[in-house]
This record gives C-alpha cells, sequence and structure tokens, in this order.
C-alpha cells in the first residue's frame, strides 16, 4: 500500500482480534470432486458462496443475541490456514471475532473512519440489464480518525487508575473518546473550551407552532452577548467562553454577535424553502471556518479553547424545523419526531405535526428524501428546503471543528440535527462528538440512537442555549481530572 493508505488502515480498529472471547475460522473442503457437489458443475465457486451465507447467518443469530462480529480478512489465505493445519484442499475464508460491542455505531465502520462510503441504492441497482453505470469514486476524508494505538491507550488509561472497571459508566467512554481523538491527556486542557450559540428565526412561527414571538430570540441572543443568559452562565461556570452568532435573528443584526446572517430569500418550510442553496452552502462554509479557528487558532476566545466546543441555539420555531430536518435525514414519521417544545400544548403540538407533514410532502415532491439523501447534493437541498439557518451553521462548526481534530459537544434537538446533518455528509465526524444531554423532545432520541450517541444527562431540559452542552462539559472535565489524576494501580 501507498504509504497514505497504509497509516489510514491503521486507524480501523483492527483490535478486535485480541479483544474478542471468541475467534472462528472458517473453512472450505473443496477436495470433493465439483461434480459431486450441487451447484458447482457450473458455477465453480458456490461451495464457497455456501460457506459465506453461513457466516452470514451466524453474524445474523449473533446480531440477535446482543453479539458482535468482525470479519478479519488482513491474513494471507496460506498463513491462515497453515495456522489450523488445514490439509490442502481446504481453504480458509477468513477469522470471525465474536464477542459483545462496546459501542452502536450508527454506519458501518469503514464509512465512519473514511475508508470507504456507502454506494447510493441506485448506482448498483439495475433494472432488467445491466446500464453500464459506474459507482462514483470516493472523495478523500477530510476528518482525522483517532489512531488505533490512541484508541487502545485512551482505554487502556481507564483500566490502570485506582478504580472498579468503568466505574464512571457513560462518562468513561466519554473520556475513552476524548483522549483517543486528542492523542492522550498531555494535549487535554481543562480550563478552555467555548460554547457557539447560533441564533435565528423562523418564517415557520407564522403557523402558530411556537408559544412564543421573534422578539425572545433577540432577547435571548442579546443577554448571551452580555454574558446573563441561561446558557451564557452555564458556560461560565464550566470554564467556557461564549461566541454568539446571528444567523437569522429578525430585525437588526444582534449587537456584539458574529454576524452571518442568510442573505436570500426565506420561507416558512410548507410553501418554499426555508433557504436559499447558495445560502446553505455559505453558512455550512462559515460555521466549518469559525469551528477549525477556534481549535487551531483561538485567538477570539479569551479562555483560550483548544480542544472543545460546545453547540448551542436560540430560535423561535426552530425545534419544528430541526424535526422536520430529522424526519427527513432519517426517514421518520412526523408523529415520532414532533414534540411539545418550550411552552407548547397538545393543541400547538398537533399543529406541529401537520406542518411537518405538510413540509415533507413538499420535498418529497422536489425528490428530497430519505431515500435520495445519499448524495451531498441532496443532502444540502433537504438542509436548505427544510432547515434554519443556526442548524445549518452549527453543522458547519461540527465539521470544522472535527476537521480541526477538536471535540463537539452536543444540548438538545437543534444541535443534535446539526451534526446529524455534519456526520451524514463526512461519517468520520461521529468520533469527535459527545452528546452532552437527552432533551425532553421526542425526536431527540432517535437523532441520538442514528448517530450512536449515549448522552451524559437525561434531566428533562428545555432551557436550550447550549445549557445542556455546558453542563455537560463541566462534568466531562471533571471526568477527564479524575481519570488523570487518580492514583492508579500499574
Amino acid at each position: 500500500m501507498d504509504p497514505d493508505s497504509g497509516r489510514h488502515l491503521l486507524d480501523l480498529d483492527l483490535e478486535g482480534i485480541r479483544e474478542a472471547p471468541v475467534g472462528i475460522v472458517v473453512c472450505c473442503d473443496r477436495r470433493t470432486p465439483a461434480g459431486d457437489v450441487l451447484g458447482r458443475a457450473t458455477f465453480q465457486d458456490a461451495d464457497l458462496w455456501s460457506c459465506a451465507c453461513a457466516i452470514q447467518n451466524l453474524w445474523l443469530c449473533a446480531r440477535a443475541a446482543g453479539l458482535g462480529v468482525g470479519w478479519v480478512t488482513l491474513f494471507e489465505p496460506g498463513d491462515l490456514a497453515g495456522l489450523v493445519e488445514a490439509p490442502d484442499g481446504v481453504e480458509s475464508l477468513g477469522w470471525l471475532c465474536v464477542g459483545w460491542p462496546d459501542e452502536r455505531p450508527p454506519t458501518p465502520g469503514l464509512e465512519r473512519r473514511g475508508w470507504s462510503e456507502k454506494a447510493p441504492l441506485e448506482a448498483v441497482v439495475m433494472r432488467d440489464r445491466w446500464d453500464g453505470r459506474r459507482i462514483p469514486p470516493r472523495s478523500g476524508s477530510r476528518v482525522a480518525m483517532p489512531s488505533q494505538s490512541a484508541v487502545v491507550a485512551a482505554h487502556d488509561s481507564g483500566d490502570a487508575i485506582l478504580s472498579p472497571l468503568g466505574a464512571l459508566g457513560v462518562l468513561d467512554r466519554a473520556v475513552d473518546k476524548v483522549l483517543a481523538v486528542l492523542g492522550g491527556p498531555a494535549n487535554v486542557r481543562l480550563d478552555g473550551g467555548t460554547l457557539v450559540l447560533a441564533a435565528a428565526d423562523h418564517l415557520v412561527r407564522r403557523h402558530d407552532v411556537s408559544a412564543y414571538d421573534f422578539t425572545v430570540t433577540r432577547s435571548v441572543a442579546e443577554a448571551t452577548v452580555a454574558r446573563s443568559s441561561v446558557g451564557a452562565v452555564a458556560a461560565l461556570s464550566a470554564g467556557l467562553d461564549v461566541v454568539v452568532v446571528d444567523a437569522g435573528v429578525e430585525g437588526d443584526p444582534v449587537a456584539g454577535a458574529l454576524c452571518r446572517r442568510p442573505a436570500g430569500h426565506r420561507s416558512d418550510l410548507v410553501h418554499g424553502d426555508a433557504l436559499t442553496l447558495d445560502d446553505a452552502r455559505t453558512l455550512l462554509d462559515a460555521g466549518a471556518g469559525l469551528g477549525r479557528s477556534l481549535v487551531r487558532d483561538p485567538a477570539g476566545s479569551s479562555a483560550g479553547a483548544s480542544w472543545l466546543v460546545a453547540l448551542g441555539e436560540v430560535g423561535i420555531g426552530n425545534t419544528t424545523v430541526a424535526a422536520a430536518v430529522a424526519a427527513a435525514l432519517l426517514g421518520a414519521d412526523p408523529g415520532a419526531v414532533v414534540g411539545l417544545g418550550a411552552g407548547a400544548d397538545s393543541a400547538m403540538v398537533d399543529r406541529k405535526r401537520e406542518v411537518v407533514a405538510a413540509a415533507l410532502e413538499r420535498a418529497t415532491s422536489l425528490g428530497l428524501t430519505n431515500s435520495s439523501a445519499s448524495s451531498s447534493a441532496n443532502r444540502l437541498g433537504i438542509v436548505a428546503a427544510l432547515g434554519g439557518p443556526e442548524i445549518v451553521f452549527l453543522a458547519g462548526v461540527t465539521r470544522g471543528v472535527a476537521e480541526a481534530g477538536g471535540v463537539v459537544i452536543l444540548d438538545g434537538l437543534a444541535t443534535s440535527v446539526a451534526a446529524l446533518v455534519a456526520v451524514r455528509e463526512e461519517p468520520a465526524i461521529a468520533a469527535h462528538l459527545v452528546a452532552g444531554q437527552r432533551s425532553r423532545e421526542n425526536g431527540h432520541r432517535l437523532v441520538l440512537e442514528a448517530l450512536g450517541q449515549e448522552p451524559l444527562l437525561d434531566l428533562r431540559l428545555r432551557a436550550g442555549e447550549g445549557a445542556g452542552a455546558s453542563l455537560a462539559a463541566g462534568l466531562l472535565k471533571s471526568a477527564l481530572r479524575i481519570r488523570t489524576e487518580t492514583a492508579r494501580t500499574v
């Protein structure tokens, strides 16, 4: 392999063969004449295919029992056959690692690690005849996955402290992730970090889907600039600096905030797109630029952010917007993703469901459906049609932080949907995410499951503003301090 591919190969979590309690070498005895085995007279390798089907059946049974299976194919077949002393004429198909998985990945591991990408269904299924279409090549990943050695070292650092294994539960797994991403405790600064709060209003408010009017968004944004909002106070308590972004607040730009407002036409999701495609691209790129700068060049953050960026948002109507994007990307029913929202009643929830259903119907008429969301252009189209400017901007921040090698702490539904948008575009970003909390919004659980994230907190928060992410940031910093300063047994 070329050097870059060889280094990338080391990022693919190949230690399962050491960690799994059971190893199975699958062999195919091909010494029986082909004519005596059903199917081999016409297809010489039918016996090998049958063995592959047997592996698949074992795999499905294992998954039904809560077990994981890894198919290791890195050994030369002759070397593997020699390991089990297989006679001539017996071919090995690989080594299966069987055990209990320690994560719930939302997408295939090779895709999450930027090694390959799932092809769109229409590129691999032809009707009646092969039509000659070719699968487009995978573009290179811009997000670095933690190295295999860093993942193992991070996990081992928890095994060595004077404490029962996994004593901190979900926190231990979050600490493992942070240490792996950052390359070890030496790169962790516990006195830094930034809360990025993006604020925007939404024309979907016209459909009476929120108990508040647009003035609330501005009030919260201004209070955050003044460091007196709930989110800002929570962030400062966790040692985070605060950056406020005006991504489309009704009226004049918010004084003291970064101005990243969309320039084009905006509509209410039901009758037109929330954003133009040009604005969606601009907001994504602007967010990515901010995310990279907070990790690589923290001059704009007085706290000296070096790796931790918490996400927050405020926007009247944005739980409806976030539910619409989540439903489109996940193929979920509106009833499964729509919740009460802050201050809403049951009649308002019914209106939200109707609005989300109508928005999805319009998106479907434009060809923007879950089944078409495998291409980058269609994903951006979904976000422009149904998303809010603060969600798009935070998707960019998530991408930029991951590209720069930092960690993103998610807050509620809207920030998690932003992360889902980013992960669907670049699966390797998932390794850089920590779910700060699970909010009371119905769709939040589904989005977190799609991201493969288990939240640190479950306090039924409705505050928004990054309050949950900030509380989780303080908790995560405490857990990192425990990991790095607790007495060790070895």
